[in-house]
């Protein structure tokens, strides 16, 4: 038997974990052990309590007013003591955030191979998003094995030099996760007005504070006074950043609605009721698609193009009459809408779990487990 620590430490972590978790532990040739460093301590445990995943270890290393480098620097030495402790056969972390950073090189520092989910992604900038390119070009650096969930992300990883035969394209275990929860077509619950039509906005970037969310805002502001049968919905990200502007801007205008960080199941439901969605999230920009939801990104730059190349999502960045325009133009026009709104999605068909079990299996264990077929994967 094999030791696998899976670490997570944000909600996007938990969501993108949370069916490779499942799969490993369903495994009797698999110890899956679970590690939350609880860098976003409420929204995590939201996200565990759905698809029913208890740490067995949590580090509860969440700070108010938490700075990036002091944030790093305890994660190192809390991760140094668990993997000391621990000794798994492999560590895997997803994406992009300081926990995936801090774990891939506390791993590299304990000589433990380290399995990168949703490697490869990139702007090409490392101020953009910051800190998240850097956190995943230097984890790349310390991955055994890369779980790229496109052709294009592994093309990006063969481009800086990576061996091929650590690249394995898998889909996105959050088309795995979305599924899961779509098909209970949960309520929202949040009391929408089935006669109106519904703009769904969900900001945190960090890149986007200050002026350019001030933009955003103004943006939202004018799409709700001009469009008299359209509710908007914002769910308040817990970052001071971002909670005073929305509240101030926000928190008595007539047909918004805002609202605690929704739980992943009532966020899926409120994507499935969207007419439109506005977000700087990444994750949106695989799942919207999936669910036949048009998105528009307010950023300047995305590591996922492959959905913007297929014309399910655009980049509108954070200036206000660009991104009202473009917004106005899909609740105006039902065939641009329609053209946006096609169920297509290039980042998986579900089974990416099964696909980085598999891998684990065979390289740890020897052995092989059947890869599934036809995922479909952007070029």
């Amino acid at each position: 038997m094999k030791k696998i620590l899976c670490t997570i430490g944000t909600r996007p972590e938990a969501i993108k974990m949370a069916p490779l978790i499942r799969a490993l532990q369903a495994d009797p040739d698999f110890d899956c052990r679970v590690l939350a460093t609880a860098q976003h301590r409420q929204m995590l445990d939201q996200v565990l309590d759905i698809f029913g995943i208890v740490p067995d270890i949590d580090l509860d290393i969440m700070q108010p007013g938490q700075t990036l480098s002091g944030l790093t620097g305890r994660l190192l030495l809390r991760l140094e003591e668990v993997l000391a402790r621990e000794r798994p056969d492999a560590v895997l972390a997803q994406g992009d955030t300081t926990t995936v950073l801090a774990t891939a090189l506390a791993a590299f520092h304990e000589r433990i191979p380290f399995g990168h989910v949703e490697a490869g992604l990139r702007t090409g900038d490392l101020d953009s998003p910051f800190p998240e390119e850097m956190n995943r070009v230097v984890a790349s650096q310390l991955s055994r094995w890369h779980f790229a969930p496109t052709g294009l992300a592994a093309d990006r990883l063969l481009a800086e030099g990576h061996d091929g035969a650590r690249i394995h394209i898998t889909g996105n275990t959050v088309i795995d996760a979305l599924h899961h929860v779509a098909a209970t077509a949960p309520d929202p619950g949040l009391g929408l007005d089935p006669a109106r039509r519904m703009l769904l906005v969900t900001l945190h970037r960090r890149e986007n504070f200050g002026a350019p969310l001030q933009r955003i805002c103004d943006a939202l502001a004018a799409l709700v006074r001009d469009n008299p049968e359209v509710q908007m919905v914002l769910p308040v990200h817990h970052n001071p950043n971002v909670r005073e502007v929305i509240r101030a801007r926000f928190g008595t205008a007539e047909r918004v609605i805002l609202c605690e960080p929704l739980d992943y199941t009532a966020f899926v439901g409120a994507m499935q009721r969207a007419t439109l969605i506005l977000s700087d999230s990444g994750g949106v920009q695989e799942e919207a698609p999936a669910l036949g939801k048009p998105v528009l990104v307010l950023r300047d730059t995305t590591e996922r193009p492959e959905a913007v190349m297929a014309g399910v999502t655009r980049l509108v960045g954070t200036e206000t009459e660009t991104i009202r325009t473009a917004a106005q133009q899909l609740l105006d026009d039902p065939a641009a809408h329609a053209a946006m709104a096609r169920h297509h999605s290039p980042y998986g068909d579900g089974r990416a779990a099964a696909r980085i079990a598999a891998v684990l299996r065979r390289d740890l264990l020897g052995g092989a487990l059947p890869m599934p077929e036809g995922v479909p994967m952007a070029a």
